[in-house]
């Protein structure tokens, strides 16, 4: 529900950050013409742009390009705090920290691929173990050592075999490439996102969002969308034994009881009912 910010700016530009999250959170995160490296300790969150729809475990990092990001952290049984460090990636601070090999890195590298999930590794647990030293001690911070600390960061993901993504990544902060309503609406049809976050992604206004999904799909966001996730969910009720309350969390209602409720409403009968009776 909150969250504790720590960063450290380069240039006036917050470059390293740590957040501590206590879920329920939903934080929306726009990443104009920057990329990022984001590593998140011990608990997973879910990131949802345009382009992506990822669970990022504890000790895992991911790779992000130029879009607009949902970092989603939903609660369940577990209260765990989230600790999430982001390393920003602007375009302008890498050409002058590269000023000479950059033209070179990016030559022959095809931009637009997807974010890239890098899962636990010893080596970027201890870079993260390195700047937690220095979240401790933020009086020894100066611009350069962040300078040091970027350059750091880039080659020990070259060292553990991300040489590529690293280099797609800079080529896509320089030709980023908008998805389509179709490719966002199917991406993240069975996520808890709202009309208006769809539209944020789809980089529309809502009513031209709305305007748009009427024309392509025949029907409004949350019929169309709603009907869908039942259709998953009844799949679900008949060829699987989850709980009622974890199929709702898979087709993308974070609330069972609404589930319930809607479920009920759309079919007649409450979803375990609808199991039993597909069940005998």
């Amino acid at each position: 529900m909150s969250a504790k910010q720590q960063g450290f700016k380069y240039q006036d530009r917050v470059l390293i950050e740590k957040m501590v999250i206590q879920p329920p959170y939903r934080h929306e995160r726009v990443f104009q013409d920057e990329g990022c490296f984001l590593y998140v300790k011990e608990v997973g969150v879910r990131l949802l742009s345009s382009k992506d729809n990822l669970l990022v475990e504890g000790r895992e990092a991911v790779l992000l390009k130029c879009d607009t990001y949902f970092m989603d952290i939903v609660k369940r049984t577990d209260e765990r705090e989230v600790e999430v460090i982001a390393v920003h990636l602007y375009p302008e601070i890498l050409k002058k920290l590269y000023i000479h090999e950059l033209p070179g890195l990016i030559k022959g590298h095809q931009g637009n691929a997807p974010t890239k999930h890098i899962a636990d590794h010893e080596i970027i647990a201890r870079f993260i173990e390195s700047l937690e030293f220095y979240f401790q001690h933020p009086s020894l911070v100066n611009d350069d050592l962040l300078e040091l600390k970027i350059k750091e960061l880039i080659l020990l993901l070259m060292q553990t075999k991300n040489i590529g993504s690293i280099m797609e990544l800079i080529s896509d902060l320089y030709s980023p490439r908008a998805s389509s309503l179709k490719e966002v609406v199917g991406l993240h049809l069975y996520s808890n996102l709202t009309t208006a976050e769809l539209a944020k992604l789809s980089g529309m206004s809502l009513s031209s969002f709305k305007r748009e999904f009427k024309k392509q799909f025949n029907d409004s966001p949350a019929s169309y969308i709603n009907g869908e996730k039942l259709k998953k969910a009844k799949s679900l009720l008949m060829v699987s034994d989850l709980a009622v309350s974890d199929i709702a969390y898979e087709v993308g209602f974070n609330d069972p009881l609404y589930f319930t409720r809607i479920f009920t409403k759309h079919e007649g009968v409450p979803p375990s009912t609808f199991r039993s009776n597909h069940l005998a």
